[in-house]
C-alpha cells in the first residue's frame, strides 16, 4: 500500500532522513508499520535537529516538499495567493498516486487536503483531526470549515475521520479515538511504576508545552506564585520553548520567583519523562487542546493534572475525579488546589485513578486499532 500523508507539520531534511516534531512522527511511524511505501506532503524548514525533532523510520519514504503559507495579514494572503497553486498540485499528485490518503488536521495543508480529496471518493482515506472537535468551541473559520467538509459525507467518500471526545449528532465517519506515547512494557518495566507519592516537603509542579499564549505559561506561573506567597513549599519546572520564552523569563526575574521557577527549554521524552515520575502535579492552563499528550503521559506516572476544561479534557478528567479543572481564576484556582494539598487521602485517590485510567491507553493498543482502521479502508 501506497500511503500519502498531508500534513502542516515543518520537517527537517538531512543526510539520515527527514525530521519533525517528536510525539508526531512517534504516531506517524506506528501507522507507517503497516504501509509498504510513503508520500509525505509537507514543508521543509532550514532548522538544526533538538530533542524534540525524531525521524521516520521508513526507508520508501518519498518527500513533496510545498512552500509555508498563511493569511494573518494582509501581504501573507497575496503571498499566499501566488503559492497556492504550486500546494494544491503537489497535494493533488500525490493523492492520484496513492492508494490510502492520510489528513493532518486541522492547519493549513488539512484545509486544502480536505478540498482535493473531494475529487477522489473512490480512494481510502482516513483524517486525524488533533484539535478540539467540540461543536461549540470558539476556533478560526478555517477549523470550521474543515470539520464541515470532513463530516460531509456527501462531499467526503470513504474516509474515517478520527477525533478526541464523544459529540453528539455526528455523521457515521466520525470515530472516537485517542492517542498514545508508552508502551506496556515501558510502564511495566519502570521501577516506579506502583510507587506512591506524598506530598510532604516540596510540591513539584510540571508545565510541559509550548510557552505562547495559547498555553497561558504565565497564568502556571501565577499561580506558582500565589501559592509561594501563601507559604507553601513549591516549585514549578517548566520544559518547552517559544515565542513566550523572554516574556516568561523576564516575569520570573522581575517577581523574585528565579529560586522556585525553572525553565529547562526543550528536553528528550527520556527527560520529560522522569519529571513526570518526580512530580507531584501538571500544570496546563491550554486556551485549547485536542488530546493533550502532556496530561495522558503525567497521568501514567501519578502526577496529577491541573488543567483547563478544554475538548476531550473533562471527560479524561473524570469532571474531575482524576485531576483539577481550573477556572482560570486565581484565587478560586487557589482554593482548588490548596483543598486537595490539605488532604492527603484526595490527592492519592485522583493519582491513583489517573494512573489506573490512563494506562489503558498504550501504543499497544493505539497499534492494534491502527491496522483495523487500515483493514477495514482497504477491504
Amino acid at each position: 500500500m501506497k500511503f500519502a500523508i498531508i500534513t502542516h507539520v515543518r520537517h527537517i531534511k538531512d543526510e539520515n532522513g527527514y525530521y519533525g516534531y517528536a510525539p508526531y512522527i512517534r504516531e506517524m511511524n506506528i501507522w507507517l508499520k503497516n504501509v509498504d511505501e510513503v508520500i509525505v506532503v509537507a514543508p521543509i524548514v532550514n532548522e538544526r535537529i533538538n530533542p524534540i525533532h525524531e525521524k521516520y523510520q521508513k526507508n520508501s519514504l518519498e518527500f513533496f516538499q510545498v512552500p509555508e503559507f498563511n493569511i494573518t495579514s494582509f501581504i501573507s494572503i497575496i503571498k499566499t495567493f501566488f503559492l497556492l497553486p504550486i500546494v494544491f498540485y503537489r497535494v493533488f499528485f500525490a493523492m492520484k498516486n496513492a492508494d490510502h490518503i492520510h489528513l493532518r488536521c486541522p492547519g493549513n495543508m488539512g484545509l486544502i487536503g480536505a478540498i482535493v480529496q473531494i475529487l477522489f471518493p473512490k480512494k481510502n482515506k482516513t483524517a486525524k483531526y488533533a484539535g478540539n472537535w467540540d461543536p461549540k468551541a470558539k476556533q478560526p473559520f478555517t477549523y470550521k470549515l474543515q470539520r464541515w467538509i470532513l463530516s460531509n459525507t456527501f462531499l467526503t467518500h470513504n474516509m474515517q475521520v478520527l477525533v478526541y471526545g464523544n459529540w453528539p449528532n455526528q455523521t457515521g465517519n466520525i470515530k472516537s479515538f485517542f492517542t498514545a506515547t508508552y508502551s506496556s512494557q515501558e510502564i511495566q518495566n519502570s521501577e516506579i511504576r506502583n510507587q506512591k507519592k506524598n506530598i510532604e516537603g516540596t510540591i513539584r509542579f510540571l508545565f510541559a508545552g509550548t510557552l505562547s499564549k495559547g498555553k497561558q505559561p504565565i497564568y502556571a506561573i501565577k499561580l506558582i506564585e500565589a501559592l509561594h506567597r501563601k507559604g507553601y513549599a513549591v516549585c514549578l519546572t517548566i520544559y518547552g520553548d517559544g515565542l513566550l520564552k523572554e516574556e516568561v523569563n523576564n516575569y520570573i526575574i522581575d517577581n523574585n520567583l528565579e529560586n522556585i521557577v525553572f525553565l529547562k527549554g526543550n528536553q528528550s521524552k527520556d527527560v520529560v519523562l522522569k519529571a513526570y515520575q518526580q512530580s507531584h502535579f501538571l500544570l496546563l492552563p491550554s486556551k485549547s487542546e485536542g488530546w493533550p499528550k502532556v496530561v495522558s503521559e503525567a497521568m501514567v506516572w501519578g502526577c496529577v493534572p491541573i488543567v483547563t476544561p478544554v475538548s476531550c479534557v473533562s471527560f479524561m478528567l473524570d469532571k474531575g475525579e482524576r485531576g483539577i479543572l481550573l477556572k482560570e481564576h486565581i484565587e478560586e484556582d487557589l482554593l482548588q488546589v490548596e483543598n486537595v494539598f490539605s488532604n492527603e487521602i484526595v490527592f492519592f485517590q485522583m493519582s491513583e485513578n489517573a494512573k489506573s485510567w490512563s494506562r489503558q491507553f498504550t501504543t499497544n493498543s493505539f497499534e492494534d486499532e491502527i491496522k483495523k482502521i487500515l483493514e477495514i479502508r482497504n477491504h
